[in-house]
């Protein structure tokens, strides 16, 4: 699967040639999500924080996918980081600290229906992301104490990792207020796995926009706004077979789980110049000896003035 994924998004990237070289792109929109465990269970540990960022290029927006693909081009950034249950004194086989940064271009279009995402990202680990030294100084100055040495000593290590992800899903609607989209999702890299799932929105959050799906917990996040003013929640969950991980290496006794699952559910409340998203995430065991699952808040806020 890796290398079809790979290989897919590297041909269509080469053969295609835009129609206008005139054309006059500008940035349309942005969009960031922070998740972090603290948000939500006040832990500090696993999947214990995130910050996605996204910025959208292209000629125009109409409020819909265009029918082809790189005629919108999103500028993707991910910062994450993973440690074991215990910073402090890590149990002898949970998962070693890791620190990722990413930064991928990806490309949104609709195919007779179906909404289509895809690109490539390349991810950097290990000390050289300098988030080891982030995470001590942040825990430093808020008087939490920070991971101790051996623990950041066993971290994942320095290295590059070519990555793809693509996305396909079809929104049905409900009524007036209710928007159901089943999704496929298949990545590969520096973690390789399937992934089916569903979106649920009650409410006109996200109409007209366009949606960026967070890597860590699935929350959809604005790229492109056209706020509607009123409240509106989301629903969602998802389930996947991981091939592979980075993150959780085989070499140092750690097995996957069969099935990695996340729910999730949130509320965004948005008056005419300000917004604010909530969300909240299940992630369940992503490796054996990982006895429990684990909550992370998600979180952001938009000021105008």
């Amino acid at each position: 699967m890796r290398r079809f994924l790979l290989g897919a998004v590297c041909a269509l990237s080469a053969v295609y040639t835009p129609a206008k070289a005139e054309t006059d792109w500008q940035q349309l929109g942005g969009g960031r999500l922070i998740t972090n465990d603290v948000l939500f269970d006040l832990q500090d540990r696993w999947q214990t924080g995130s910050v996605a960022t996204s910025r959208v290029f292209g000629e125009r927006w109409t409020g819909e996918l265009p029918n082809a693909p790189f005629e919108l081009l999103e500028l993707r950034i991910l910062g994450q980081v993973m440690a074991p249950g215990n910073l402090r004194d890590p149990e002898p086989g949970d998962r070693p600290w890791a620190g990722a940064l990413s930064a991928g271009l990806h490309t949104h279009f609709a195919y007779h229906g179906i909404a289509l995402s895809m690109g490539a990202d390349l991810v950097a680990t290990g000390p050289q992301t300098g988030l080891d030294d982030f995470q001590t100084a942040l825990h430093d100055a808020i008087g939490i104490a920070p991971a101790r040495i051996s623990t950041l000593d066993a971290q994942i290590g320095n290295d590059f990792w070519p990555s793809a992800v693509f996305e396909a899903a079809h929104e049905f609607r409900l009524g007036e207020k209710t928007r159901v989209r089943p999704f496929f999702e298949a990545r590969a890299g520096v973690e390789t796995l399937a992934r089916v799932g569903v979106d649920v929105t009650v409410g006109r959050f996200g109409l007209g926009e366009l949606m960026v799906r967070d890597p860590v917990t699935g929350h959809r996040y604005r790229a492109i706004e056209a706020p509607k003013p009123g409240a509106s929640w989301v629903f969602g969950g998802d389930v996947a077979y991981v091939e592979s991980s980075v993150f959780l290496p085989e070499d140092r006794g750690l097995v996957l789980t069969e099935a990695r699952t996340r729910l999730r559910a949130g509320v965004q409340l948005q008056g005419v110049h300000n917004g604010l998203f909530y969300g909240v995430t299940y992630l369940a065991p992503e490796f054996e000896a990982q006895l429990e699952g684990q909550v992370t808040g998600s979180l952001r806020i938009d000021f105008e003035f």
